[in-house]
């Protein structure tokens, strides 16, 4: 799901997603295994998106409403950019926390191009 009020996906700011672990297709089962370089790769029908996680998944408390900022403090992200935020509960059954991971814009292609190579590892 887009948090309402982040940037569309590929625009300067803040692209912010959450998805359960365990639930609903488990979309985010295997998040805390998320490493820096990491590849993330997104499409809007027309266009590639390739974000590179830049830190691994950081634990915070769900008012912690600061990491969907435009440039997210605890990021170390320092000025603006194309960012992707994603969040996901913790415990992995609970959600007394969010575990956060954050990445950076690294590559954009044409859907008529094919699939970026970070989908082949």
């Amino acid at each position: 799901m887009h948090y309402a009020g982040t940037a569309r996906l590929g625009a300067t700011g803040n692209f912010a997603v959450a998805g359960h672990r365990r639930t609903y297709g488990d979309p985010f089962k295997d998040f805390p295994r998320l490493r820096p370089g990491d590849a993330v790769v997104l499409s809007d029908g027309t266009t590639w998106y390739t974000y590179r996680i830049t830190g691994r998944p950081y634990r915070t408390l769900p008012t912690d409403v600061g990491v969907l900022d435009p440039v997210p403090r605890a990021s170390g992200f320092r000025g603006p950019g194309r960012y992707l935020t994603l969040t996901t509960c913790e415990p992995e059954w609970g959600h007394s926390h969010r575990l956060i991971a954050w990445a950076h814009l690294d590559a954009t292609q044409s859907v008529a191009q094919g699939k970026p190579k970070a989908l082949y590892g």
